[in-house]
């Protein structure tokens, strides 16, 4: 046996928890059957963030349990001076275990915006992480911009599971997609289910205030003659203003439950105003289920008083003081499947047990 082979069977497991959530943290090395790291994090008067790490992590695989919460900026700070600690702190391998990566909404260019995701991917990479477990990730091309492996697992069978054992009468159910653009996720659910779909087509009308941001500028004029001039041979084609209809849901709903699937559930408002719609069109019962519930802001109250009978959400955010505001919050456990994808990349196993019957598009 080479000396590199035996290293590798002996390489003990650390796993360090950030401050973002502590539940999740505790229950995945219970589960692993370890404690969690002796490390503390912790602000200074100026609010810097500092990192002591009590115990030796050299040689070892360090695994960093954090995700995003409303204290993303100081979550992803922490996260990224744990993974430089352990690096500077000669560490073999350094694992973030994300359940929800920050900024991944900001994943695509917007006016003169900046792909902030892509930004973390960076920075992650350069502060020692070597393996990213997350998941759901809002949209899958995140992946590329990371270069180092990234394993984006899925909460469906956790919720399909739930709506199969606590959904009465869950055959007479329809599941919804909040927009066109998620009709694929909630396709992956229904046949999965054996059920139908139904998809939300259109906005409500809100007037939306025009400002300058100098992408409409003025045509050049000419000084002498006082006339517009053209630049090139022909004008460019008049770029008319998208115009969505209002909402109308496109499907049966009529007298059968309604399951709003989606990745996330942040700003409730569009989930509340759906939920109005497919009350309309007949719709008895309204579940929304959602892997990440982050529930900004005023949601639980907005929820509580909403024609939704129950929102089902994972513990990948913690949310046990949106939980005291609306009764109607359900939580399902995912911390198995972060158990299994750690177990499987500590002893170098595959992950592809993890996917099975899931889709592309799931």
């Amino acid at each position: 046996m080479s000396l590199n082979q035996t290293i590798g069977q002996k390489c003990p497991m650390v796993v360090l928890a950030g401050n973002s959530h502590p539940e999740l943290a505790n229950l995945v090395a219970k589960r692993l059957g370890v404690r969690c790291g002796d490390m503390s994090a912790y602000h200074k008067e100026n609010r810097e963030t500092v990192v002591e790490i009590k115990e030796s992590v050299r040689g070892k695989d360090i695994y960093i349990i954090q995700t995003g919460t409303k204290e993303i900026n100081n979550d992803v700070m922490e996260m990224m001076i744990i993974a430089y600690a352990c690096k500077t702190s000669c560490a073999r391998n350094i694992v973030g275990v994300i359940p929800y990566l920050p900024y991944s909404k900001q994943s695509k260019m917007r006016k003169r915006g900046a792909i902030v995701c892509k930004l973390l991917a960076t920075m992650m990479g350069q502060s020692g992480f070597t393996h990213i477990i997350t998941m759901d990730l809002h949209q899958k091309e995140i992946q590329a911009f990371f270069n180092v492996p990234v394993d984006n697992l899925r909460a469906s069978p956790f919720l399909i599971d739930y709506i199969k054992e606590s959904i009465p009468d869950y055959r007479n159910a329809v599941i919804v997609a909040r927009n066109p653009n998620s009709v694929k996720r909630v396709t992956s659910y229904a046949e999965r289910l054996r059920l139908g779909i139904a998809v939300i087509h259109g906005e409500e009308k809100v007037s939306e205030q025009e400002e300058d941001d100098g992408r409409n500028s003025p045509p050049l004029v000419d000084s002498i003659s006082g006339r517009t001039k053209q630049c090139g041979l022909e004008m460019l084609p008049v770029m008319h203003a998208k115009e969505k209809p209002p909402i109308n849901v496109v499907g049966d709903v009529g007298g059968r439950i309604a399951i709003i699937v989606d990745d996330m559930i942040d700003d409730v408002d569009s989930f509340v105003k759906i939920a109005d719609a497919l009350k309309e069109r007949g719709a008895y019962k309204i579940y929304v289920m959602a892997t990440h519930g982050l529930l900004s802001s005023d949601a639980p109250r907005l929820l509580e008083n909403s024609c939704i009978d129950e929102i089902v959400v994972t513990n990948t955010v913690p949310h046990q003081a949106q939980k005291l505001q609306c009764h109607k919050i359900k939580t399902v456990d995912i911390s198995i499947m972060l158990v299994e994808a750690i177990r499987r990349i500590h002893h170098h196993e595959s992950m592809s047990y993890l996917f099975r019957n899931i889709g592309v598009d799931d």
